[in-house]
């Protein structure tokens, strides 16, 4: 029989392996016990959902964030008028681009998921209890209806955020921002704020299964723009130009 050679790369790939698997169960755990007592006290005050979102911001986030040995910096956020409504735009590189934001953002926050979020246990589960708004990417009269409600949610006074590049970037380029993800804040008539996340990708890429690895995170909040005169393709042209300068700028 062949022996199993153990040389340092492949003690390395077995080391964080294993890591891995310590922060996956972690993860699960965080997430299924914070949810539970963030929706038992959405039922215990009479559906009120602001502290049970607030949670997402000071517990689960970093909870997550500090388990996938993230480093985190947010840039930015002391220049924009948290008193107003507004529909954020990000650039999408992870999953953990949600903490990132729930971390960054100090106000109560929604977010526009795809609708395949419903049947995730406990995350699923809590997006419904706390209001989020799903999208079907395959249901083009249900997406309009999606975004209407959106629109509905933003007008009673929440913070929004879509990420209008639709899907996850695998090589952490920034793709086209799509003109139907702008007609929320125009409906809303609220500002768009751009903003961009720098290393998700990097700390938990998009590919292969929870490859998590220690880095910095780095939210950069923009520039607040009116949709005064604008149609759906300036907005996201203006946007997405936005964040391409804040993913440029040196820290």
């Amino acid at each position: 029989m062949d022996s199993i050679e153990f040389g340092p790369a492949r003690m390395q790939r077995l080391a964080w392996a294993a890591a891995n698997a310590v922060q996956f169960g972690f993860t699960l755990a965080w997430t299924a016990g914070l949810i539970t007592i963030a929706l038992l006290l959405w039922v215990f005050t009479g559906g009120r959902r602001r502290l049970p979102l607030r949670m997402a911001s000071w517990c689960w986030a970093p909870g997550l964030m500090w388990g996938a040995g993230a480093r985190f910096e947010v840039e930015g956020a002391d220049g924009v008028d948290w008193s107003r409504r507004y529909v954020l735009v990000a650039n999408h590189q992870s999953v953990i681009d949600i903490c990132a934001l729930f971390r960054a953002v100090p106000v109560p926050l929604h977010f526009l998921l795809k609708h395949e979020m419903t049947r995730v246990p406990f995350v699923g589960w809590y997006a419904r209890a706390m209001g989020m708004v799903f999208i079907p990417r395959d249901n083009r009269r249900a997406a309009s209806a999606s975004l209407r409600r959106s629109a509905e949610l933003v007008r009673d006074g929440a913070t929004l955020c879509i990420f209008p590049e639709g899907t996850r970037s695998r090589d952490r380029s920034v793709g086209e921002f799509k003109p139907g993800a702008f007609q929320t804040a125009l409906a809303a008539g609220v500002d768009v704020l751009p903003v961009a996340l720098e290393g998700t990708g990097a700390v938990l890429p998009p590919t292969g299964f929870f490859r998590v690895r220690p880095g910095t995170i780095r939210v950069r909040i923009g520039t607040p723009i009116a949709v005064a005169d604008r149609d759906r393709q300036a907005l996201a042209h203006e946007a997405r130009a936005q964040v391409l300068a804040l993913l440029q700028r040196r820290s």
